[in-house]
């Protein structure tokens, strides 16, 4: 005889097996993997060496920008690659160096922000604090329409609901955050109509002369 429970846990498998592919389909994919690419910035603190510290640019050659590090590739290799190769390059210098490497990336926020710039960001840093970063949305800015720029795919965002997981989405190497402008019925569509309307009318003077 057949459980009467076995169709409800038959469904509730089939929810379970479906429900991590519908959370991947949803937003951008996270970069479990992430290298560094010209142009971020890392920060290497050295214990107890100031002057193999600080905040080095990642040069187009692939190595950081320093009279020594520039002998080190950092670009393309995972984040631990990076640290390991600086603890190996100092170990010609220090006697079992300690350091700590922490990538900077690049981010892009524009838009209706009041401070739109490129940040040099930590990875932990999120799209939303990206945003306050820049100061925040400006009067005519939408937090419920942000667009990301992330490689080659645009996503739109809704950085105002409680449910939306681009709240605690990590920002990444050359993203491109951008507010979009809330729209104003004078600005966006009655005054573009005067401006055309006072060209159309100089050119009709023009030809009647």
């Amino acid at each position: 005889m057949r459980h009467p429970l076995l169709p409800a846990l038959a469904a509730l498998a089939a929810l379970c097996a479906v429900a991590p592919l519908a959370a991947q389909s949803t937003g951008a994919p996270r970069d479990t993997n992430v290298v560094l690419h010209p142009g971020d910035e890392v920060k290497v603190v050295v214990w107890r060496n100031a002057e193999m510290s600080g905040d080095f640019v990642v040069g187009i050659n692939g190595a950081l920008r320093h009279p020594l590090y520039q002998e080190v590739q950092v670009v393309g290799i995972p984040l631990y690659e990076v640290e390991t190769r600086l603890r190996e390059f100092l170990a010609k210098y220090v006697t079992n160096p300690q350091l700590v490497v922490e990538p900077l990336f690049r981010v892009t926020v524009g838009g209706e922000v009041r401070q739109p710039n490129l940040y040099p960001l930590p990875r932990e840093t999120t799209i939303s604090q990206a945003v306050a970063l820049a100061g925040g949305a400006t009067e005519n800015g939408r937090l419920d329409r942000v667009k990301l720029i992330r490689g080659q795919q645009e996503y739109l965002m809704d950085l105002t609901s409680p449910t939306s997981r681009w709240d605690n989405e990590p920002v990444q190497s050359g993203d491109q955050i951008l507010v979009q402008r809330r729209r104003n019925l004078f600005r966006d569509i009655i005054f573009p109509m005067f401006g055309i309307a006072g060209a159309v009318a100089s050119i009709i003077n023009v030809a009647k002369r």
